[in-house]
């Protein structure tokens, strides 16, 4: 008998609308009601005339990414704050983001030293690559080329590309 990939036990990935600046608060809430969530948040340093401040930024505005059972992201739809979940044109229910990915975009936010950048245009696939230098080691990605830069970008199929500066000499062709 085939099973359901989206059984009611089982967690899976979701992307959810937050209203502007309400989503490391969201993240704390659902925390709170013990639903797992993760926002991506980068460290910018911000600079007036003689001071500078280190500012925790979050990497995509209005969004924050859920790990929940359906019932648990019905719940979450409880808080004020969310207001629906991202939906795939002529489907009806949230879209699922492989555990796969979301693994690979979690640790590149969390010990890249570089600024990460979100690309939505569509990349051309190059050459999957291992980090083999770095705080990134480890980390599997593709190579790619942008504006005269080597980055190693993790695709979130819905959302588009996670880059990040990389020199040629800390990945290896898999």
């Amino acid at each position: 008998m085939p099973t359901n990939p989206l059984s009611t036990s089982e967690r899976h990935w979701y992307v959810a609308y937050t209203k502007l600046f309400h989503e490391r608060k969201t993240a704390e809430n659902l925390q709170k009601m013990g639903i797992r969530s993760f926002v991506p948040i980068r460290e910018e340093i911000h600079q007036w005339s003689q001071r500078k401040k280190k500012v925790m930024k979050v990497l995509i505005p209005q969004m924050i990414f859920i790990y929940a059972t359906p019932t648990e992201r019905l719940e979450a739809l409880t808080l004020s704050a969310i207001s629906h979940y991202m939906v795939l044109r002529g489907e009806h229910t949230p879209a699922v983001i492989p555990n796969d990915q979301m693994e690979r975009f979690m640790f590149m936010v969390d010990y890249s030293d570089e600024t990460i950048e979100m690309f939505t245009s569509t990349l051309e696939i190059g050459q999957i690559v291992k980090v083999i230098k770095g705080p990134l080691n480890g980390l599997k990605g593709e190579l790619v080329e942008i504006e005269g830069k080597s980055k190693v970008v993790v695709r979130l199929d819905m959302l588009g590309c996670a880059g990040v500066d990389m020199p040629a000499g800390y990945v290896e062709a898999l």
